[in-house]
């Protein structure tokens, strides 16, 4: 996708399959941007609580204010820039605490405790464990927060570089929380200075690791690691609300609504949004109080919806738009199906092995997903097949992207309307107007880049494609 020039996540498919069902692939990817971003917002006022003593409905609106602020002045610079600090703040203070956590009086040995906070494995549960395994993993590739930092590295190997290192750090990072849950389920609070009468860690799971920090390690340690915490939730509070706000001005407001609109016009459209999805982010994270549960559901429809069609975008030449719309309804109507306990939504469809105790548990969200893998695949294929084979007549390729294609324009900068912007695929499914597949692709890619530099000025490289192309090692050469 780096060496192909796109800005965000959302380009192949409005390239693909057409402005309109890329504005509706944005709506799985705001929700999980939501989820994601309430979570973030969650913990940091669970963080803020404990350092101030506040309410936690207070603390988590203040620390909404603060995400908002500094990502409506600073944009993509301040979420590039404070990343690094972040990272490294969040590094050093978490694994700074864990040692004289453990050695706490209060902290009894976490091995004399691990058959407790380890928890037991239940084969009845194996489903769910399958399906929130696969849904981590692959539910957490479709994102414009990661899209965000790979789309505009250097080149493409430094963007693959970038995923890679980032795998293993995240491996690394994990260590501290699981760490400090287990030293936070092994201490005595009574021997502490807490105030049981008015906060309980047993019964407040999201304070476990600010507790833990505040209460079990020496007052400088924790001013340390409790400014490391706020420092990496607020780093990836303003990137999420960034990049869902990017994708809305670039991919809906701007390729669907306004293709016209001013450079200035865009910025404060990208400002009004950022305010928009911090507050639509704040109501969630008051709403739901568990920072688990939004973890889990901000990647839920990401992984069924748009897993699949990320997937076949990239992989198969021949997907179409009618698999996509297809494969989108198969997606949300299995998935919704089944129910969902955080955003109280009954199941009207009871999988195997369903009970009214324990809900479902067969893994229907990954049945989910690839029942909508292949319907994108089948259906497309097949009405590639029809059309192409005049089994149907033009007139009834009713979303224009297999024959009833229009004249397409040579001007760089012609007018994006609506459905038309499919017209500019990487592959076409054969000439038109005799033009040969692919003939339109740097030009059109061009004219994304123009497109992204008018949202985020100065945040995209002026000349990336053929620099970049040819340090690539999987991109083609760029013609002259």
């Amino acid at each position: 996708m780096r060496s192909q020039g796109y800005v965000t996540m959302l380009d192949p498919f409005q390239l693909k399959y057409g402005s309109r069902m890329g504005g509706l692939l944005f709506l799985p990817a705001l929700m999980g941007e939501l989820c994601w971003s309430a979570a973030i917002l969650s913990a940091l006022g669970a963080t803020i609580s404990v350092i101030l003593d506040l309410n936690m409905e207070i603390s988590v609106t203040i620390s909404a204010c603060i995400a908002a602020f500094y990502t409506f002045f600073g944009g993509l610079y301040s979420v590039a820039y404070t990343d690094v600090i972040q990272l490294i703040c969040i590094f050093f203070g978490l694994w700074l605490c864990i040692p004289f956590a453990l050695t706490h009086e209060a902290v009894l040995p976490i091995t004399n405790t691990s058959s407790e906070w380890i928890g037991t494995w239940d084969n009845k549960y194996a489903g769910v464990w399958f399906d929130y395994a696969l849904l981590l993993m692959f539910g957490g590739i479709p994102w414009q927060v990661y899209f965000q930092r790979v789309l505009s590295s250097k080149t493409a190997e430094r963007a693959q570089w970038l995923s890679y290192v980032a795998a293993g750090g995240c491996i690394i990072m994990a260590v501290p929380p699981i760490l400090i849950g287990a030293i936070g389920y092994s201490a005595d609070w009574s021997q502490t200075k807490i105030d049981l009468n008015k906060t309980r860690p047993d019964e407040n799971p999201a304070l476990i690791l600010p507790l833990v920090i505040q209460y079990l390690t020496p007052p400088w340690v924790s001013f340390v690691g409790l400014g490391a915490v706020s420092a990496a939730v607020m780093s990836s509070a303003d990137s999420s609300i960034l990049s869902a706000s990017s994708m809305f001005v670039r991919n809906i407001y701007k390729l669907v609504f306004r293709q016209g609109a001013t450079e200035r016009e865009l910025l404060w459209v990208l400002r009004l949004s950022i305010v928009v999805v911090t507050a639509l982010a704040l109501v969630m994270g008051l709403t739901i109080k568990s920072v688990y549960a939004l973890w889990f559901l901000c990647s839920d429809f990401v992984y069924v919806i748009l897993f699949p069609q990320l997937f076949c975008v990239v992989y198969f030449s021949k997907v179409n738009t009618y698999g996509s719309f297809f494969a989108y309804i198969v997606a949300l109507f299995l998935r919704l199906g089944g129910g969902d306990t955080t955003l109280r939504i009954p199941p009207f469809i009871k999988y195997p092995l369903y009970n009214d105790v324990d809900g479902q548990l067969f893994p229907f969200r990954t049945f989910a997903m690839s029942m909508s893998f292949l319907t994108l695949v089948i259906v497309s294929y097949l009405t590639n097949f029809i059309f192409l084979n005049g089994y149907l007549r033009k007139q009834f390729d009713v979303f224009q992207c297999i024959v009833n294609i229009p004249e397409l324009h040579r001007e760089k900068y012609d007018t994006v309307d609506g459905e038309n912007l499919q017209l500019k695929t990487i592959q076409t499914d054969g000439p038109v107007d005799g033009m040969q597949p692919g003939a339109n692709d740097l030009l059109q890619r061009d004219k994304l880049l123009d497109l992204g530099r008018s949202i985020i000025p100065g945040s995209i490289s002026k000349e990336p494609l053929k620099d970049d192309m040819d340090d690539s090692p999987e991109s083609p050469d760029s013609p002259e």
